[in-house]
């Protein structure tokens, strides 16, 4: 198995910003620390209520990510707002989610199949200026199936189910849900989709997912700027990373 890429999500950097106001703490110093720390790329989502990462965040994510040579990731609504933003920045991938106004974060998959006819056209408008177009999903056949059927490049695995089961001690779930991840990874690999990872990931849930032979990428965020909080950024990611090449040696 080839070695697994860590995207850092940095959004929470951004809420702790907002929750007082002024600039600081920068989300952009978050991404350098990362990306110096061993993160292969950045993450952030772009939300219609922007409760977190702003416009100008993502003019200057996008602005270091292109000068380090390091892939800008922007999760998305499928909104013509979002799209427009999209097309304007062209990031290196933009990862299509469902998005609720009253959510904490993001609860679920996108259903591509129940609304294919909107996400089709943002996913043909996405590749056509050469973003990559990744869809968040559960890792449900009908989902992955529809996926490759619009043209997509790659499929994001929700893994919050399954971390969730591990924080709970329920070992019968986690075993079960991680048995549907697996076969999910392996479905989507079939059908030449790149498989990615994401969503409520720690030191206790990421050994399992990284040994599933076809993700190539997990996205992390949370748990990350939480645990910097205690140990740093950078000693957070290290741990993250090593516990990632442990379970592909």
């Amino acid at each position: 198995m080839s070695r697994i890429r860590l995207g850092v999500n940095i959004d929470h950097v951004a809420t702790i910003r907002n929750a007082r106001g002024g600039s600081h703490p920068e989300p952009t110093r978050a991404a350098q620390m990362a990306l110096a720390a061993g993160a292969d790329g950045i993450t952030a989502h772009l939300r219609e209520d922007r409760r977190h990462i702003s416009d100008a965040d993502i003019d200057a994510l996008a602005d270091l990510c292109r000068a380090a040579g390091k892939p800008l990731n922007l999760e998305m609504a499928v909104t013509d707002e979002m799209l427009a933003i999209a097309l304007k920045h062209r990031p290196h991938a933009a990862c299509l989610v469902p998005e609720r106004r009253e959510e904490r974060t993001t609860e679920g998959g996108l259903d591509v199949a129940g609304n294919y006819d909107a996400v089709a056209p943002v996913v043909r408008a996405l590749s056509g200026a050469g973003v990559r177009v990744s869809l968040f999903i559960e890792a449900a056949p009908r989902q992955i199936e529809t996926a490759a059927r619009i043209g997509a490049q790659v499929v994001e695995l929700h893994t919050g189910a399954y971390c969730d089961a591990v924080k709970d001690g329920d070992a019968e779930k986690a075993a079960r849900i991680l048995t549907q991840l697996t076969e999910g990874a392996a479905l989507a690999s079939s059908l030449d989709l790149e498989v990615h990872a994401g969503h409520g990931i720690d030191y206790d849930s990421v050994t399992p997912v990284s040994k599933i032979a076809e993700v190539v990428e997990l996205n992390i965020g949370h748990f990350l700027i939480g645990e910097a909080i205690f140990i740093g950024l950078p000693a957070a990611i290290a741990r993250m990373r090593q516990l990632m090449d442990e379970a592909r040696p």
